[in-house]
């Protein structure tokens, strides 16, 4: 092999080992167990080749993608790895068929529009169901916990509860659980009010609809030790394994 290629390797599955023993630290410090929380890759903008070669070297295998297009290839190029991919960016309504029943989980269901094209996605009203297909996918709703205008998400309150009973009673979907970000001003500590927010927001979703949420996907790599401490269960790393970006 390239010795190139291998220090990038080596340097790779190091960051994600270091991003590990964070997680692990805060996992025992929230007096919680290591399966509670998953940690997912964010690989958006990085070469199929970097995931194959933490799924090889390193053994994880959940990974987080922003486009569709992008998430496409990848999953193509690297089908013979078994990965679970999560979509955590925002879906437009006219990409839902493109997500639908591709994806683990889907992280960003923000209005009842996109809700139904991912149920229809999956069961077709007109009934034409390629065989094996997904039936079902699993959804977490986004939550837009700091009001923010530029941001994706639903507002919490009365437009939170609306969508959630509504996904609630698709049957081709199955309401997992929320997802936010809070402030890109707000980081550590300052993160940590957004967390606890929401995790209550999922707590009086279940009384509500009378069944589990078990999903909290909150905390990136500057402030998911304060996530898992009020109860994240998926938190979305990039940067701290990966390295800065190259938009494409």
């Amino acid at each position: 092999m390239n010795t190139v290629l291998e220090q990038e390797e080596k340097a790779l599955c190091g960051r994600l080992e270091s991003v590990r023993r964070r997680l692990d630290d805060a996992v025992r410090a929230s007096g919680r167990k290591q399966e509670d929380v998953t940690l997912v890759a964010v690989s958006k903008f990085h070469p199929a080749a970097a995931v194959e070669a933490l799924a090889r070297l390193a053994g994880h295998a959940v990974f987080g993608e922003s486009y569709v297009q992008e998430a496409q290839e990848k999953q193509q190029a690297l089908a013979g790895l078994a990965l679970s991919w999560h979509f955590i960016g925002h879906v437009q309504s006219r990409k839902a068929r493109d997500v639908a029943g591709r994806f683990a989980l889907v992280h960003t269901v923000d209005s009842e529009k996109l809700a139904c094209k991912l149920h229809q996605a999956v069961q077709p009203p007109d009934g034409e169901q390629p065989e094996g297909a997904c039936t079902v996918q699993d959804v977490l709703v986004q939550v837009n916990i700091g009001c923010e205008p530029q941001k994706s998400g639903v507002a919490a309150g009365d437009g939170l509860l609306r969508l959630a009973d509504a996904v609630a009673g698709m049957s081709g979907l199955r309401l997992r659980g929320l997802m936010c970000m809070p402030p890109l001003t707000c980081q550590g500590e300052e993160a940590r009010p957004y967390f606890a927010q929401l995790r209550g927001l999922r707590d009086s979703l279940e009384q509500r609809l009378g069944m589990r949420l078990p999903h909290l996907s909150m905390g990136m790599s500057h402030d998911f030790e304060q996530a898992v401490a009020e109860g994240a269960t998926l938190v979305r790393v990039g940067t701290d394994i990966f390295g800065e970006r190259s938009p494409r």
